[in-house]
């Protein structure tokens, strides 16, 4: 397995073993009346939660009203969204690469979600939020929206989902060279200190004014996306497309993948591509993926992945990776 490096990073990877193992319990319970209830919990080889979203951990209630899911769940735009990665690989090559873009802003507070989502026939709707922890003059919580349907062999997805997330911090407890008095002007998308009147900016100037102030600029964020997968035979593909628009100059932003997936017996082999489009050109990336099961029975199957990327910016190409293996499910 070779893991590539981060986004805008020189690749320095080399060839390594690589050994992972995942458990998540499931529960499950039913009240009296009928409503069902449960959860999941995932953990590492290390025996410790899963540090992203909320520990890998979510709980639900279900009933004719509709199904409540509060933890490490989708948001309402994720949930309306359909993406065809192709099948799994060890280093996740189909979802790792920078022009993957699948968590429309979910994560941008503690990634601890509350999801309500109603079906009725073809069509499920679907409502959520991501409170912000603590209390903040600057940010408020983030909500979303989102509906699909299937039409056949045919699902489409659509959704709106806001959030307002840090995009730079200066001075005291940040710990950065900003100093007393100094003007933070942002310029497309960044921002510098400087020591004079307010330099011609095209973005917001702020004023770090004692030695412990801590300023930030957060963004304001809305994502609408639209979504379109069917399965035809043994091909499935889809498509989907998302528009970031923020108050912030040089954050707006769109995103589009493509993928596709192949099932032939035992062998499936899958595509995707993602290509990320902002107005400050060094936020641009894209990125593709190449993956391949053969099931040897048993909850063993054998997985190859192939991943590549490139930033827009110079120097932000960070090469590729790969992974080659066997999976095992029990």
């Amino acid at each position: 397995m070779d893991t590539g490096a981060a986004a805008g990073a020189t690749d320095t990877s080399n060839t390594q073993f690589h050994t992972d193992v995942e458990v998540t319990f499931s529960m499950s319970g039913e009240t009296d009346n009928g409503l069902s209830f449960g959860g999941s919990v995932q953990l590492d080889e290390a025996g410790a939660a899963d540090p992203a979203d909320d520990g890998g951990s979510a709980f639900f209630v279900s009933g004719a009203f509709g199904t409540l899911t509060v933890g490490d769940t989708d948001g309402a735009l994720d949930f309306a969204m359909t993406e065809i990665l192709g099948p799994g690989s060890l280093g996740d090559q189909e979802s790792s690469h920078d022009g993957f873009k699948g968590s429309y802003l979910d994560g941008s507070y503690d990634g601890q979600i509350a999801r309500f989502d109603y079906t009725a026939g073809d069509l499920s709707v679907a409502v959520s939020t991501e409170i912000l922890d603590a209390d903040a003059a600057d940010r408020s919580s983030g909500y979303g929206v989102g509906v699909k349907y299937a039409l056949g062999n045919i699902t489409l997805g659509a959704g709106y989902q806001t959030a307002e997330t840090v995009s730079a911090q200066f001075g005291g407890a940040a710990g950065s060279a900003a100093v007393p008095g100094a003007l933070l002007t942002t310029t497309g998308g960044t921002v510098t200190a400087t020591t004079g009147a307010a330099t011609a900016g095209n973005g917001q100037t702020v004023l770090i004014a004692g030695a412990d102030a801590v300023t930030r600029v957060v963004a304001e964020v809305d994502a609408t996306g639209l979504s379109v997968s069917g399965t035809f035979g043994a091909v499935t593909a889809g498509l989907t497309y998302v528009s970031y628009d923020s108050n912030q100059v040089g954050f707006d932003a769109d995103h589009t993948s493509v993928g596709i997936s192949y099932t032939q017996g035992a062998m499936t082999i899958g595509a995707n591509y993602g290509d990320f489009d902002s107005d400050n050109n060094a936020q641009d990336r894209d990125g593709m993926a190449l993956t391949a099961n053969y099931s040897l029975g048993g909850g063993a199957t054998l997985q190859a992945g192939y991943e590549t990327s490139d930033g827009g910016a110079t120097g932000a190409d960070r090469g590729d990776s790969w992974s080659l293996g066997l999976a095992m499910s029990f």
